[in-house]
């Protein structure tokens, strides 16, 4: 049976609009309306020719209907400037993105959500709670999406159509998750996971939003990173650029973000700061980043793709349960999985929620 919210989804996952989709598919505006409105099933040909302009697999068409996001339970930076193609396929590559998760969470214990609930705090209150209560006291964070992992936070990729997206989060029942955009510097990627986590534990989602809620994830991010006390203890007054560029090191942040914080803990004037702002202006650093860590990576995608490798589970088996194409799939996990899930074959028998695997995050 034809379902329509799934055509709806694939157009927003693509991107395009209904005229978009009737110029490329040969159809009247009025016939997609329809479509995706259940008014109208398309006729067996009609769907093969959709799916292959949409790019999934006519199974899609007919799978059960998914929970779509909407950007009123996501957080996310500037949305007025967002076209409406950019924000319709970060929604809908979530929306799928959600739906691998619980793929995934019916078939392996993962680690449940140990988030404290800081709306009302302030930003850097809210920061040094959160450090005391995963225990990380003023050292700094060696690995952000691990540790998001490890308190229950489930972290994905942007995919491609939505580069233009730095991030965004969202809690799913108590669920909550975090999509990164995997093609930004590491250094970036950390500031944006933090920046979510502040998202999740000051705000919940729903309300408040705009540009007080996002200073104050900004604010909780460049806190939660470079924690006060440790930038005190490590820190000198007035540096140069360069040896900000030693520094960053420390706290793997950006030179601009180490500067920006070093000046909100006095450790610098305001003349000053704006000294060393024109000059890593000059020196290209807005555009890219010197001295570059590597990427972060998932410890807990890597496991559950490891696990099922080696139980026999192939990607294009994965794929298949999701109505998807492996392409898709790998979109989802980009630059968070560095080892692809190959080979293997599907397991025959059994259910396989009767012997899930235990992931242990550390």
């Amino acid at each position: 049976m034809f379902n329509p919210t799934r055509l709806t989804l694939a157009r927003q996952r693509r991107g395009l609009k209904k005229t978009q989709l009737a110029q490329q598919a040969k159809l009247t505006v009025r016939s997609v309306s329809a479509y995706e409105a259940g008014d109208t099933v398309p006729t067996d040909a009609t769907i093969g020719e959709l799916a292959r302009i949409l790019r999934f697999p006519v199974a899609f068409f007919s799978a059960t209907s998914l929970d779509t996001l909407t950007t009123e339970s996501a957080s996310f930076r500037a949305l007025s400037s967002m076209t409406a193609g950019q924000r319709d396929a970060a929604m809908g590559a979530g929306t799928l993105a959600i739906a691998l998760s619980e793929w995934i969470a019916s078939r392996f214990n993962l680690p449940e959500a140990d988030l404290a609930d800081l709306r009302g705090h302030a930003p850097e209150a809210a920061a040094d709670a959160l450090r005391g209560a995963w225990g990380l006291g003023e050292r700094p964070v060696k690995n952000m999406v691990h540790l998001l992992e490890a308190h229950g936070v489930r972290v994905f990729s942007l995919v491609e159509e939505c580069k233009e997206v730095d991030a965004f989060s969202l809690w799913r029942g108590s669920v909550p998750f975090v999509f990164l955009n995997t093609i930004k510097t590491a250094e970036r990627g950390r500031f944006d996971a933090a920046h979510e986590l502040g998202h999740l534990v000051l705000h919940r989602h729903g309300a408040p939003q705009g540009r007080a809620a996002e200073h104050e994830a900004d604010t909780f991010a460049s806190c939660f990173l470079m924690s006060r006390g440790s930038i005190l203890a490590n820190a000198p007054r007035l540096p140069s650029v360069d040896l900000l560029l030693k520094l960053k090191r420390n706290w793997n942040v950006s030179v601009t973000a180490l500067a920006h914080r070093l000046h909100a803990v006095d450790l610098m004037t305001d003349w000053h700061y704006r000294m060393l702002c024109i000059e890593m202006a000059k020196r290209g650093y807005k555009r890219s980043e010197p001295n570059g860590i590597p990427r972060e990576t998932s410890q807990l995608l890597q496991k559950v793709f490891q696990t099922l490798r080696d139980e026999g589970v192939s990607k294009t088996e994965v794929a298949r349960q999701l109505h998807m194409d492996v392409a898709e799939l790998d979109s989802l996990v980009f630059g968070l999985v560095m080892t692809p899930l190959q080979g293997g074959k599907s397991p025959s028998g059994g259910d396989p929620r009767s012997a899930r695997a235990h992931l242990r995050l550390v």
